[in-house]
C-alpha cells in the first residue's frame, strides 16, 4: 500500500488555492444572482459537472455505480446533497456570501455530535466538547444583529443566515451517510456524480416550483457558470481528490478553516458587504472552536508535552 505523505510546500500552496476557490464559489453565485437565480445555477451546473465527471468513473467501478448496494445509499445521499444547496440557494437569496460561507462551514461541528451519536470509536472528548460549546457560541453571537436596521431587511437577513447554518446541517448529515454507509468503500468520483445528478434531477424542477427560471445570460452570468462548472465542481474535486492520495487527510483539513476567511474576504472585495463586528467575532469563535473539535489529538498532545518539560 502507498504510504501518504506529510505536507509539503506544493500540498500546502494547493490547498491554499482551494480554500479561495471554495471560498469564492458562493460570492460568485451571488454576483451572478440579478441574471440568474442562485438555484438555477446550482442546478445547471450539477447536471454539467455530472455530464463532465461521469467519464472519470473507472470501466471496472461501472458496476457499482448500479448496484444495490450503492445505488441506494447514493441515491440519499443526493438528497441530501440537494437539500444541502436547496438552503445555500435560498441563503444566498437573502443574506450576503460572507454569512452564507461562515454559516455553511460549522458542518463539521454537526459531524463530531452526529458520529458522536452513532459511533462508540468517535466519542467526543473533554476538549472537543468545549470547542463544540466555543463554536456554538459563535453561531448565536453571529446572528446578533444591530438596531440601526429596518424589521423587514433584518428578518430576511436573519432567514437567510438561518437557510446558510441548514446547509451545513445537511452538509454534515451528507457527511455522517457517506461515512455510515458503504459508499464509504468506493471511489470518491462515483459518490460525487452520485451527488451532482441528484441535484440536477432535484433542483432544477424546483426552481419551476418557485418561480426562479428566468435567465440573463449576461456575461457576469456565463463567467459565474463557466467558473461553477469547469473550477469549482471539476478542477477542485479532482485536486482535491488528488491530494487525499498522496496527503495525510488530517493534515490537508486544517487549511479548510481558511475557506470561510476566503468567503469573507472576497464577499468585501466583490460584493461590497459589510460585515458587522458581532459577525466577524462569532465567526472566529466558530473557527476556533471547529479547531479545537478537529485537532483534539495534537492539542492534548502538545499540553501533555508542555507538561512533561515545565
Amino acid at each position: 500500500m502507498e504510504l501518504r505523505k506529510q505536507l509539503d510546500a506544493q500540498a500546502s500552496g494547493l490547498m491554499i488555492l482551494l480554500c479561495m476557490i471554495w471560498g469564492i464559489q458562493q460570492v460568485a453565485i451571488k454576483l451572478a444572482a440579478p441574471d440568474i437565480s442562485p438555484m438555477m445555477q446550482i442546478a445547471i451546473r450539477s447536471g454539467l459537472a455530472a455530464l463532465l465527471i461521469f467519464p472519470l468513473i473507472k470501466i471496472s467501478h461501472f458496476k457499482n455505480l448500479y448496484a444495490k448496494e450503492y445505488l441506494l445509499p447514493g441515491i440519499w445521499l443526493g438528497i441530501l446533497f440537494s437539500v444541502e444547496y436547496l438552503f445555500v440557494a435560498e441563503a444566498l437569496r437573502y443574506t450576503s456570501a460572507s454569512h452564507t460561507v461562515v454559516l455553511l462551514y460549522t458542518a463539521p461541528i454537526f459531524v463530531a455530535l452526529g458520529l458522536h451519536w452513532k459511533l462508540p470509536s468517535e466519542k467526543l472528548s473533554f476538549i472537543q466538547w468545549g470547542g463544540i460549546l466555543l463554536a456554538f457560541l459563535g453561531i448565536v453571537l453571529s446572528f446578533i444583529r444591530s438596531d440601526h436596521q429596518t424589521e423587514t431587511a433584518l428578518s430576511q437577513i436573519l432567514y437567510g443566515d438561518f437557510m446558510a447554518l441548514m446547509g451545513g446541517v445537511m452538509w454534515a448529515l451528507t457527511t455522517i451517510s457517506l461515512r455510515l454507509t458503504k459508499l464509504s468503500e468506493v471511489h470518491p468520483t462515483q459518490t460525487l456524480f452520485y451527488q451532482l445528478i441528484s441535484a440536477f434531477i432535484i433542483l432544477l424542477p424546483t426552481t419551476f416550483l418557485m418561480n426562479q427560471t428566468s435567465i440573463l445570460w449576461s456575461t457576469t452570468a456565463i463567467w459565474s457558470m463557466i467558473f461553477q462548472v469547469f473550477i469549482m465542481s471539476l478542477f477542485s474535486l479532482i485536486l482535491w481528490f488528488w491530494l487525499l492520495r498522496n496527503y495525510l487527510a488530517n493534515a490537508l483539513g486544517v487549511f479548510s478553516f481558511l475557506t470561510p476567511v476566503f468567503g469573507m474576504i472576497f464577499g468585501v472585495m466583490f460584493l461590497n458587504e459589510h460585515i458587522e463586528l458581532n459577525f466577524i467575532l462569532g465567526s472566529i469563535l466558530v473557527m476556533l472552536g471547529i479547531m479545537i473539535v478537529s485537532l483534539h489529538k495534537w492539542i492534548k498532545r502538545a499540553f501533555q508535552f508542555s507538561k512533561l518539560i515545565s
